[in-house]
This record gives structure tokens, C-alpha cells and sequence, in this order.
């Protein structure tokens, strides 16, 4: 992998990297979308519901709940985001007193590890999603495994992001996006 330092777009990524930065970004999208929707929607039902209850002396039923699905929804599909922005909580005084090249691998260490929590995460996030698959919410007539599946997408999305470090460094991204993530 190369780097352009003058490219707005970051890093001259090539062969299996550039592969997984293309599926990765694509994911990203519609994940950004989906977040976008589903926060949009929460505000909307619950101003509907607020509405309802002090205007109308009446309820939605089905608002409580569903408007918490829907934060679910938007909390955890927005985990990646925060992976590939770099803006999660972590504990970096050894790695920041390290030279450049030790701080590269203990980074690509690090992705390693995350992705393997990740994908035990998404393995046991499916059970989950499987094991409440014919129970219903009590309001809505959906499956309660609505509330599973974000942390099954999450933790694969994440797993993705994950993967993408360990191959490309935390330059993958390119250098500019890195530093804009971490003031």
C-alpha cells in the first residue's frame, strides 16, 4: 500500500485491500442510511406519540416499544462508523510512546483481537436471534429476534472494519481522515 499524501481520497490501496476497502465503503453507505432512517423514524414516532398522549389524551400502542427497537437499531449500526473513525474508547499510553513501525503492529495486533471478539460476538448474537425467532413482541406482531439482528450486522460490519486495519494499517483510510478522528 501506498500513500498519496497530496490525494484527498487517502491511500493507493491495491489486490485484496483495495477489495475489502471497496465492500467496506459500500457497507458503510447503507449503514449510514439505515442509521439515518431509523433515527429519523424513532424522532418522528416518538413526537407522534408525545403528540397523541398530551393532544389527543389517547396512545400508540406499539410506540414504545418499537421506537426502542429502533434506537437498537441505530446504536449498533453505528459501531462500525466509530471503528473506522477511530473515536472508540481505548487505553493507548504504551503504544503512543512506542517508535512508529511497534505502534503499526501493535495496531494490526490489536484488529486482530477485535475481530476475533467480533466474530465471537456475532456468533452468539445468531443463537440469540435464532433462539427467539418464533417469539413475538408483545406489541407488534413481529419476531422478537428484531432486537438481536443489529448485533449480529454490527459485530460482521465491525469484523469487516476490523479485518481492513489489520491488512492496510490505520492508514487505510487515508492519513488526513485519521488525524481529523483522533482531535
Amino acid at each position: 500500500m501506498s500513500q498519496d499524501p497530496n490525494s484527498p481520497t487517502g491511500p493507493v490501496l491495491s489486490g485484496p485491500v483495495l477489495a475489502l476497502r471497496t465492500v467496506v465503503d459500500r457497507l458503510d453507505a447503507v449503514s449510514r442510511w439505515t442509521i439515518v432512517a431509523t433515527m429519523a423514524g424513532m424522532a418522528l414516532l416518538v413526537s407522534a406519540q408525545v403528540f397523541q398522549r398530551y393532544v389527543m389524551s389517547s396512545s400508540i400502542d406499539a410506540a414504545d416499544e418499537l421506537s426502542r427497537l429502533l434506537f437498537v437499531w441505530s446504536i449498533f449500526l453505528a459501531i462500525p462508523h466509530g471503528i473506522r473513525r477511530g473515536i472508540h474508547v481505548g487505553s493507548d499510553v504504551v503504544v503512543r510512546i512506542c517508535p512508529g513501525v511497534v505502534q503499526e503492529a501493535l495496531q494490526r495486533i490489536s484488529a486482530l483481537a477485535g475481530m476475533a471478539l467480533m466474530a465471537t460476538v456475532a456468533a452468539m448474537a445468531y443463537v440469540a436471534a435464532m433462539d427467539k425467532w418464533g417469539e413475538l413482541m408483545p406489541t407488534l406482531p413481529v419476531t422478537a429476534a428484531l432486537y438481536y439482528l443489529p448485533v449480529l450486522i454490527a459485530a460482521v460490519h465491525s469484523t469487516l472494519h476490523l479485518a481492513l486495519f489489520a491488512l492496510g494499517g490505520r492508514g487505510v483510510w487515508g492519513e488526513h481522515a485519521w488525524k481529523e478522528s483522533v482531535l
